[in-house]
């Protein structure tokens, strides 16, 4: 698989050296042998969308992201490389997760840090399936920004199921699931959800409850939580922001979490030194006429490969 490079493009500052360089002039393909750093992964699948009766587009979010990403200042103090895009158009969306998780399992074997651009939610079953592969010995806990649950249990998998398919993992291999929902919005999420959430033994906080000065309890939840894993997976749901700030996302929010708590939560989950890998979906091209929700998405992949060390 050879990553489209042609999308890496932006400006380029003349003359100011090389403390002037922008991620289109630094970002490298993807090679087994290179030196250990980030690797953007693409999932362009948004199939789990159209069974969770969203609305389709995120299949075109890898490249959009990217596009976005080209032009940002570098101040990365490691590679970031780009292992190209799974996925397509389809229905086999099965088929796509488990070729998500036998490449995200040879980056981690590689010794890199794998960041996923879904793609619908229906990515997050491929990522955890690589990093369980990867890890085999280990428990891995999972962090999940968003809205939702993602705890249904229909007879097809969906966007809306990544994570009981998870806790069916766990079951069946005789391991603990541990889940952390952060962002849960109580009108987008039906009893059923939550009971099933408690049968399971989640935990989560509330959309409400994320406001930036609220944020001690959940920071120390959240370093509680990580204390009990030997490994921790990071998926980010896009609408787990305010439908202000993220409007291009099958479900946009009518509350939210606002990004200064997004940004603040996900440096407290990279800071713990145990995340093996990362997700981030939901983005839709489609809805984004001025190309605003691009570009907090891309500035949070900015944020993420700059403090995963």
């Amino acid at each position: 698989m050879q990553p489209d490079m042609s999308v890496w493009q932006g400006r380029t500052d003349e003359g100011e050296g090389a403390l002037a360089l922008r991620w289109h002039q630094r970002v490298l393909p993807w090679g087994e042998s290179a030196p250990p750093g980030v690797v953007l992964l693409g999932f362009a699948c948004d199939e789990g969308v159209r069974r969770n009766q969203g609305r389709p587009g995120a299949a075109e979010a890898p490249k959009a992201i990217r596009r976005a990403l080209a032009n940002l200042a570098w101040q990365q103090t490691h590679p970031v490389y780009d292992a190209g895009d799974l996925g397509g158009p389809g229905g086999d969306m099965e088929s796509a997760q488990d070729t998500l998780a036998d490449y995200l399992s040879g980056i981690l074997d590689a010794g890199h840090r794998p960041l996923v651009l879904g793609g619908g939610h229906e990515t997050a079953w491929g990522t955890f399936l690589g990093t369980a592969w990867a890890k085999n010995d280990c428990s891995i806990g999972i962090v999940n920004l968003d809205a939702h649950f993602d705890l249904r249990a229909p007879a097809k998998a969906s966007s809306g199921t990544p994570f009981s398919q998870m806790a069916q993992w766990h079951r069946e291999h005789g391991r603990a699931f541990h889940y952390f929902c952060l962002g849960i919005a109580e009108p987008a999420n039906t009893p059923a959800l939550f009971e099933r959430a408690r049968s399971l033994q989640a935990k989560w906080r509330l959309d409400a409850d994320l406001g930036p000065w609220r944020l001690a309890e959940p920071l120390a939840a959240l370093e509680s939580f990580a204390s009990d894993v030997d490994a921790l997976y990071l998926s980010i749901d896009l609408d787990v922001l305010p439908g202000a700030t993220m409007p291009a996302v099958s479900a946009p929010a009518a509350l939210g979490v606002p990004l200064e708590s997004v940004e603040i939560i996900i440096s407290a989950v990279l800071a713990t030194g145990k995340v093996a890998a990362v997700d981030l979906v939901e983005y839709n091209p489609s809805l984004d006429a001025d190309g605003r929700s691009a570009r907090v998405a891309a500035r949070l992949v900015w944020r993420i490969a700059r403090e995963w060390s």
